[in-house]
């Protein structure tokens, strides 16, 4: 199987979008103590814990998800789309000049927990936004799926994170489908 992971600005968003998994309902976010555990292990400075941490978490993720939705050719829905735009106001960036003089985003100082994570998210993307790769970061479009992979295929038309799952069962329905409406 191809690689499906994300380069490095990228990494983040995906395996954000990854922590629940659509087809069993595991959500790796919902375990007492997951939220601080991720956050630590992305060396995102945790927050105050609370409901509102991991709400606004839940919402980043699954805004960033319709997002990665929308790169196979389906829109944003609106609410989602003010959702995203909402959280990502709220996570400030600045620009970083370093010694040998190259210029990188980075959160703004003090930001901490769900902000913090959405700013780190924010600097990717526009990372990835500014050499093209933004685009490929995709969620599935099998709706029972819906996982997060990074389109490598030539010409960057993948819709499915399997093309020997999901792939192979949304061409099957659609063969079933058409011989349905052939002989009906």
């Amino acid at each position: 199987m191809a690689d499906r992971s994300a380069p490095p600005p990228l990494a983040l968003v995906q395996e954000l979008a990854n922590t629940l998994d659509i087809e069993t309902g595991q959500d790796a976010l919902a375990a007492p103590g997951a939220l601080a555990a991720f956050l630590r292990d992305h060396g995102v400075p945790p927050a105050s814990a609370g409901t509102h941490e991991l709400d606004a978490v839940r919402r980043l993720r699954e805004a960033l998800r319709a997002a990665c939705l929308a790169h196979t050719g389906q829109d944003v829905p609106a609410e989602t789309g003010r959702t995203l735009n909402a959280l990502l106001a709220d996570a400030p960036l600045t620009l970083a000049v370093d010694a040998r003089g190259e210029a990188a985003l980075r959160p703004a100082a003090g930001l901490t927990g769900a902000a913090a994570l959405t700013a780190r998210i924010a600097a990717g993307i526009a990372t990835a936004a500014a050499d093209g790769s933004w685009p490929r970061l995709k969620a599935c479009e099998a709706h029972d799926c819906q996982w997060v992979f990074y389109d490598r295929s030539p010409g960057g038309r993948g819709r499915w994170c399997s093309m020997a799952v999901c792939g192979s069962r949304a061409k099957m329905r659609t063969y079933r489908a058409r011989r349905a409406a052939e002989s009906g």
